[in-house]
């Protein structure tokens, strides 16, 4: 017969792990980083400002997300509304 300890000692385990935090470990937890478009001295979102849009689009012309660009959901709507109508515009 085959006893079912053996589960209950990983949940253990990663309990222990978990509480036992150094400074020495590899960080699992990322920090989210600020939107480069908030706060002070931040550029302003327009569709005629073309060297900040071409920050925020891929080399094959898409729009880049949020996550990779840490830009907040607020400003990632204006920022890919201003992409879409200089596009139309043929700005970019």
């Amino acid at each position: 017969m085959m006893k079912k300890k053996y589960k209950k000692n990983i949940k253990k385990n990663n309990q222990r792990n978990l509480s036992r935090l150094n400074l020495f470990q590899v960080p699992r937890f990322q920090f989210k980083r600020k939107c480069p478009l908030t706060g002070k001295n931040a550029p302003e979102i327009d569709y005629k400002n073309i060297k900040l849009l071409k920050r925020y689009i891929s080399e094959n012309g898409k729009i880049l997300p949020s996550r990779i660009t840490a830009v907040s959901q607020k400003k990632q709507r204006k920022l890919s509304l201003s992409i879409k109508r200089a596009r139309i515009l043929a700005l970019v």
